[in-house]
């Protein structure tokens, strides 16, 4: 099984969240808008590529597009292998919250 990281995982259940609409700028939003952060394009990018490498990510480029000034769009949609790996990673973690007692400190 292939781990995920914490990056991965955001970026991951972003472009689950934006579906159709899962491409650089949309799931940076989403990303700030889910942790607060702002994430940059280079850490954002590296993530997609391994993600596709790992083949938890599909990318495909839109045709020419006229409100881009003709530029197409690189669409990233979540793998049966992406899905897996979310399903694996929620687990793990619920599993490892169900044997914490209380995290208030007290």
């Amino acid at each position: 099984m292939k781990l995920l990281s914490r990056t991965e995982e955001f970026v991951l259940l972003a472009a689950l969240f934006l579906k159709d609409e899962a491409y650089s700028v949309q799931i940076r939003k989403r990303l700030k808008d889910v942790t607060g952060k702002t994430w940059s394009y280079g850490a954002l990018f590296i993530s997609l590529e391994q993600l596709v490498k790992k083949g938890f990510l599909t990318s495909s480029l839109t045709g020419p597009l006229p409100e881009r000034g003709g530029r197409s769009k690189r669409i990233y949609a979540v793998t049966p292998s992406g899905h897996k790996a979310l399903d694996d990673i929620k687990q793990m973690e619920r599993k490892m919250w169900e044997a914490v007692p209380d995290t208030n400190g007290g």
